[in-house]
């Protein structure tokens, strides 16, 4: 759908009512946590209307063209209303609008009402204390599918439960022609989340790190002309020079419950980026590389071949006989490392480095091993299978 149709869609919704004028059928969300389930539960409490729908859907549309998943983080709700992750990096896709009533100003209203006695008063510092711990949390709305949306229906608010579950509670508002609001709990899938707006309150794990899209931007020329997105060692970029690319990525299943998002992968290549000695004195000049971005597949693309032309090699030579490659979905947890061997060749004997490369230890490690450069050279352009993903490699 074109952002204009979305856009006049949005604008025929009903802007908020009376938040007064609610039959809920739901429990109210606790105010001394900022649990997911108590975040979801504070969200299907809001008047949400047209204008907050917009937002909140222009936020995860900036997300996605960022290179991330169709997200809106509780930070860039309080401080940028209708920024996508990247944006406040300075290099994003930006969020033009202005909102006379942002969803923070919703929550705000609601908190302070609900720490509003008896007396009719307000603890102004623990509403403050509620509001600053909700924006520097890492939860966030992920709106799954969001590029299907209607532009009027209001979502269902559900929250990730964790583990492997496939279900969970929604909670769906409901508004009659009086203005009269209703909300009441329903189970949601992904199958409903598919045909029906859904947000989820889910904590974020990718807002930390720069997709190929950002860091394609912050050096367009990169790839001479765009060809390329991320170039990764220090070698001569020279006309004769060649570069091992990832060309294409696919991912032939998710990791993640449909509550989680999005798929994050990491895939580092460690080498000798630009290995040309020709002396075993001259070796000491040179260190090995590992070139180290993250790739998220969205859930749409389950089983697409997505181009993504990220260098791994930045100066491919003959000398280098092998390469490490691990590939990773990211899960997190305590930082270690793959310590794995890659070798050179100087006047025909093979000489060995050392190489380790970080990962997390909760992390799922989707492929690694060692390769040769014959492999590259037999099959560049030939997409191959590594673990559940398959990728095709070129050389350039």
């Amino acid at each position: 759908m074109k952002t204009s149709k979305l856009l006049l869609l949005l604008a025929l919704v009903p802007a908020a009512c009376d938040p007064g004028v609610l039959d809920r059928e739901v429990p109210e969300p606790a105010m001394d946590s900022v649990s997911l389930p108590d975040v979801a539960r504070l969200l299907s409490a809001l008047p949400i209307g047209g204008e907050q729908l917009s937002e909140v859907h222009a936020a995860v549309s900036a997300s996605s063209r960022n290179g991330y998943d169709e997200e809106y983080t509780m930070r860039d709700l309080f401080e940028s209303p209708g920024a996508g992750v990247g944006d406040r990096a300075g290099k994003g896709s930006g969020a033009a609008a202005q909102y006379d009533a942002p969803l923070r100003s919703l929550i705000e209203t609601y908190v302070r009402e609900r720490y509003r006695t008896k007396a009719g008063e307000t603890d102004p510092e623990a509403v403050q204390t509620y509001l600053d711990a909700l924006a520097a949390s890492d939860a966030q709305i992920y709106w799954p599918y969001s590029e299907e949306y209607d532009g009027k229906s209001l979502p269902v608010i559900t929250f990730d439960p964790g583990g492997d579950a496939t279900a969970n509670v929604g909670y769906r508002t409901r508004v009659d022609g009086s203005g009269k609001r209703t909300v009441e709990e329903i189970v949601v899938d992904e199958d409903y989340a598919r045909t029906h707006p859904v947000w989820v309150v889910n904590n974020n794990s990718d807002s930390g790190y720069a997709s190929l899209e950002m860091r394609r931007r912050a050096d367009p020329d990169w790839g001479r002309g765009g060809e390329v997105l991320v170039k990764g060692g220090s070698g001569d970029d020279t006309e004769n020079s060649r570069m091992l690319v990832l060309k294409y990525f696919k991912m032939n299943r998710n990791y993640d419950s449909w509550f989680g998002g999005a798929s994050e992968f990491f895939v580092k290549c460690g080498s000798m980026s630009g290995f040309k000695a020709k002396t075993e004195a001259e070796m000491q000049e040179y260190y090995p590389t590992i070139t180290d971005f993250m790739i998220v597949v969205k859930r749409r693309d389950l089983g697409s071949h997505r181009p993504f032309n990220a260098i791994l090699i930045s100066d491919w030579t003959d000398q280098i006989e092998d390469f490490c490659l691990l590939v990773t979905e990211d899960d997190g947890g305590t930082r270690t490392s793959w310590k794995c061997s890659a070798s050179a060749k100087v006047q025909s004997k093979s000489y060995g480095f050392d190489l380790d490369i970080p990962y997390h230890d909760r992390d799922d490690i989707v492929w690694r091993g060692t390769l040769s450069r014959k492999f590259f050279e037999k099959y560049s352009g030939v997409t191959g299978h590594f673990g559940d993903v398959e990728l095709t490699f070129g050389i350039i």
